[in-house]
């Protein structure tokens, strides 16, 4: 819970926003993260290979977006993020 506190602070846009598409970036990759480490121990987790690979659909689905309606908003969290290099 802490560190998703941490991923909203560091991506908000305004003091209440939780749900901004820098902020779901930022919790799916760090879902991805965590999930990826998950998938390295267990290989034959097919679940969770299952639902990392939709998380991962969302987030290009939403960097997608980003791009489109601001590049320069899409370059900051591409950068903050190590997305891109």
């Amino acid at each position: 819970m802490e560190a998703k506190t941490k991923a909203i602070d560091g991506f908000k846009l305004h003091e209440r926003d939780t749900g901004s598409a820098d902020v779901q970036v930022a919790l799916l990759t760090q879902r991805i993260n965590h999930l990826t480490e998950h998938l390295q121990k267990h290989k034959k987790d097919h679940g969770s290979r299952r639902g990392l690979l939709m998380m991962v659909g969302q987030r290009r689905r939403l960097l997608d977006y980003l791009h489109n309606v601001d590049v320069n908003r899409y370059q900051n969290v591409t950068k903050k993020l190590k997305l891109r290099k």
